[in-house]
């Protein structure tokens, strides 16, 4: 596949259609924009896209027979199809016909996004593939334990609960360990149970039957159903009511659910996985989590580690936000100045994985040159650890010696400035202040490749 991957978006609305070009082109793509069924076999036949972004109802016929079509002529191009309310049940169809995804009306162009990622392989040349996106997970020795225990459970069908603090990445957890199983060609639906509100939750999860409420024109198939063989994530659990918590018990006891207003039981043939930053058994006692449920999702646990527990994936985590941001915000990459690592691996990142996330994409936004500094990084002037942790080092407790940590900082600037110098030891260890034979060494001890990975 080429650095810059071609989109097809197939839509005849106006201002999606330039909204969707817009966006892609931003993300780095080259993008193609069909009005109708008709411009779009035109456009397959003049280059062959890498990805498809399709309405299901265009003016001259449907999204399904245009895919039947394509792949008679092109072979099976990833296809991600765009519907309103009332299409899920055929969108659901095309993916089990051989669609790669869909999106509901009115969806989130980040969204857009990141499915196009999955189904190319990349963005634009700016965007790691799936299969470099879990890269620094597991570098640091408390992740290592985390992820080898992912991989363990990967394929033994037993509810998995996610804990951590908000922000450390227990989303990305949940994609590892769907994408090590058996089910990894399967949907994984991701649900975050905080972010829908309460009446809209029981629809979202079970669906609902026709005239089941007011507003109810069609059918709607839930979330639980279009997971299908795959994995549905449910984050943030912990924020759901009681009448949903004894449902979600159902479909975890039962493996079985109702649609709202339906009378037959569906089966329930995906795998669960739950989060939480809440502590659940805190939240038993005082009764406002149901204990019978707690018991049926916590058969699995696995913690995810805060990101200062972490310090080996800061330096890799704050190249790859840096390498992704740059194209999408600046329509360029940049380079990362030294000191921004280092001042990364001082600070504590209460917010985690997401506040090192947000700070890239500021710091990106408002550079003024094309190299990162500490400054950009941290305008707030937080270059130090907060007070609080430095006053109780044991705060952490991480579990690190200080020789595991200083080890890993060390590596993590060294494989930074590497980057940085793309792979130039002489200009790496003039960088870093040290001889070439020094540098040798030092990557030799602490397993650092000489070439990129």
């Amino acid at each position: 596949m080429s650095a810059r991957a071609l989109i097809l978006v197939v839509e005849d609305d106006e201002i999606l259609g330039h909204s969707l070009q817009q966006r892609l082109r931003l993300e780095g793509w080259h993008v193609r924009w069909a009005k109708s069924v008709g411009e779009a076999l035109d456009a397959i036949a003049r280059q062959t896209p890498d990805a498809v972004m399709c309405d299901i109802r265009l003016p001259d016929g449907d999204g399904e027979s245009l895919m039947r079509d394509v792949f008679a002529r092109a072979g099976a191009i990833p296809t991600i199809f765009m519907t309103a309310f009332g299409g899920i049940d055929q969108a659901v169809r095309l993916v089990r016909m051989g669609a790669r995804d869909y999106v509901s009306k009115p969806f989130e162009l980040d969204e857009v996004v990141e499915k196009l990622i999955a189904a190319t392989g990349g963005g634009g040349g700016a965007h790691p593939a799936p299969a470099d996106r879990f890269a620094s997970f597991g570098l640091s020795p408390a992740t290592a334990a985390t992820r080898r225990t992912l991989e363990r459970v990967a394929d033994v069908d037993l509810p998995v609960l996610l804990t951590g603090e908000t922000g450390t990445g227990k989303e990305v957890a949940a994609r590892f360990l769907h994408e090590a199983s058996r089910r990894a060609q399967a949907p994984f639906v991701a649900v975050n149970c905080a972010a829908l509100a309460p009446e809209l939750v029981d629809s979202a999860l079970f669906g609902h039957e026709k005239g089941a409420f007011t507003g109810a024109h069609e059918r709607r198939v839930g979330l639980a159903e279009t997971a299908d063989e795959g994995t549905l994530f449910l984050d943030e659990i912990g924020e759901l009511d009681a009448g949903l918590q004894a449902k979600l018990l159902r479909l975890v006891q039962e493996r079985e659910y109702l649609r709202v207003g339906g009378t037959k039981p569906l089966p329930f043939t995906a795998r669960l996985v739950c989060a939480t930053h809440r502590d659940l058994e805190a939240e038993v006692a005082r009764r406002a989590f149901r204990e019978d449920l707690w018991y049926r999702i916590n058969v699995v646990t696995v913690r995810i580690p805060a990101l200062r527990e972490r310090p080996a994936e800061i330096a890799p985590l704050l190249e790859s936000f840096v390498a992704e941001a740059g194209p999408r915000l600046r329509g360029t990459r940049l380079s990362v100045a030294p000191d921004a690592v280092s001042a990364a691996l001082a600070y504590d990142w209460p917010g985690n994985v997401r506040e090192l996330k947000n700070r890239i994409e500021r710091a990106v936004a408002l550079a003024d040159g094309e190299t990162l500094a500490a400054a950009d990084i941290f305008p707030d002037g937080k270059l130090a650890r907060p007070a609080a942790a430095a006053a109780d080092p044991g705060a952490e407790a991480s579990g690190l010696t200080l020789a595991e940590v200083r080890e890993a900082a060390e590596k993590a600037h060294i494989e930074a400035v590497l980057r940085a110098t793309h792979f130039g030891i002489q200009e790496t260890a003039a960088r870093l202040g040290v001889s070439r034979t020094t540098l040798w060494e030092k990557m030799r001890r602490l397993g650092i490749s000489p070439e990129p990975r």
